[in-house]
């Protein structure tokens, strides 16, 4: 599988010389209610340690090593969701960890020393050896820590390392590591295919446009498809964007790295469903072949798309391959997408929005979301905005004139292509984190998978 980073690396079972890290609130280490000695008591006191919310302190021993270290819980409100402690994989020196006091589940307290600990070192020498936290079990923690390190690795490869041809490499890896079947349509195949709006957006670049299709598990099973949008690299095409708005455009397969990463947790935690993933792969280049604004796109749906903005790649991409998911009428359609700067207008970097036609579904996710710490928010696929995506000379037009509700009226592009799934639900996410947090240092990031698989666990597990 494509990880350039194990999750393994960041645990142990060894418990043989394992410095304990104490966890601590204000009031606990105020009122002296924990089991330091008089020496750790003063030597914290003496560094200014007094149970902070992420603070910590290392006390040595009378041998110059580790005795033992301090973790602060502040209040110890809300601690119980906290991945704060995630910072101390990062921090820590070498050795063999393990936590005392903890106020955190096992589970969620294993996945944020995982997910804190996390470097992409594919070009460079990783900067200190990983310390190791002391684990009873680590199947789950390791398995969802996995999928976020898949999605994280392929939206930090530069586009020099992944294009088209390498992203369908990785997904090849996954599909392999699980037995699953992989299938791809490729170049000018996808005229002939029916996937016209996929080839426009891909053909004028050097690496051809592609559709991914991976299957897996029994065709008895309850249907689940996973739509990704792969652009490994958009320069906004004809309408290009600016140097400051390009910079960061390797991440605009974010969709498809997390929708992989995804699909790794659901074949990893062997679950009883029918899983489809499809990916639209493309480069959105320059070029005398490029599709250009004022066109009209014919799709696999049917639906004549006018093109206002060669900038608007991705709602296209993902149109044709929607199309193909929603064919087989599955009980639930994912579709993933670096979609709109609007989304991240309204919501900023860490939340992003969800759309879906399923109320029970959006509620059980959004509430899982927040209990887990991988927050997502509902916006609404509201329906009288249809009317922003008239064009006079085509069925539709794929952005609006105004620029209101970016995010709503690339939702309800999509809706268009979607008819016979159960329950569909588009995420607008940004898959990178731009200010390091405890679980997560500044690079690509996986945004709504770990919700997702716990709403599939709880629901197809019965």
């Amino acid at each position: 599988m494509h990880i350039e980073t194990n999750p393994a690396d960041h645990f142990t079972s060894n418990t043989k010389k394992a410095v304990p890290i104490h966890c601590i609130t204000k009031a606990q280490f105020s009122k002296k209610d924990h089991d330091l000695s008089k020496m750790e008591l003063a030597w914290a006191k003496t560094n200014g340690f007094s149970g902070a919310s992420g603070q910590y302190c290392i006390v040595p021993n009378d041998k110059g090593g580790i005795e033992c270290v301090l973790f602060g819980l502040g209040s110890g409100v809300g601690t119980g969701k906290s991945m704060s402690h995630g910072k101390l994989a990062r921090l820590l020196p070498k050795g063999n960890y393990k936590l005392v006091g903890d106020q955190v589940s096992p589970e969620l307290s294993e996945l944020a020393w995982a997910l804190g600990g996390y470097s992409f070192d594919r070009y460079r020498k990783r900067k200190h050896e990983t310390p190791k936290l002391v684990v009873n079990t680590r199947s789950k923690a390791r398995r969802l820590a996995e999928g976020s390190f898949i999605a994280r690795d392929l939206v930090n490869t530069p586009a020099n390392d992944m294009g088209p041809d390498a992203l369908e490499k990785a997904f090849r890896k996954i599909g392999k590591a699980h037995s699953a079947k992989v299938s791809v349509i490729k170049g000018n195949a996808l005229l002939t295919k029916g996937f016209p709006m996929v080839h426009a957006v891909g053909r004028a670049s050097i690496e051809a446009p592609r559709v991914l299709d991976m299957r897996w598990g029994k065709a008895s099973h309850p249907k689940v498809t996973l739509v990704g949008k792969g652009v490994t690299f958009d320069t906004g095409g004809l309408n290009i964007k600016p140097g400051g708005s390009m910079a960061l455009m390797k991440k605009d397969m974010g969709g498809a790295a997390n929708v992989l990463g995804l699909a790794h947790m659901i074949m990893k935690a062997k679950l009883p469903v029918r899983l489809r993933v499809i990916i639209g792969a493309v480069e959105n280049s320059i070029s005398s072949n490029a599709f250009r604004p004022g066109d009209v796109l014919e799709s696999r749906k049917g639906i004549s798309v006018e093109i206002d903005n060669t900038d608007a790649e991705g709602r296209l991409v993902l149109g044709d391959c929607l199309t193909w998911g929603d064919e087989e009428k599955p009980e639930m359609m994912i579709d993933m997408a670096t979609l709109t700067g609007a989304a991240r207008v309204a919501l900023g970097p860490d939340l992003p929005p969800f759309y879906t036609n399923d109320d029970a579904f959006a509620q059980t996710l959004g509430e899982t979301s927040m209990e887990i710490n991988d927050p997502l928010w509902r916006l609404p696929l509201w329906d009288p905005y249809q009317s922003m995506l008239g064009s006079k000379i085509a069925d539709v037009n794929h952005i609006t004139a105004g620029g209101f509700a970016g995010s709503v009226t690339a939702a309800l592009f999509l809706s268009r292509f979607v008819e016979n799934a159960k329950t569909w639900a588009h995420f607008d996410i940004f898959a990178w984190t731009p200010a390091e947090k405890p679980w997560a240092p500044v690079g690509g990031e996986a945004q709504g998978i770990r919700s997702l698989i716990d709403v599939f666990e709880k629901r197809y597990s019965k």
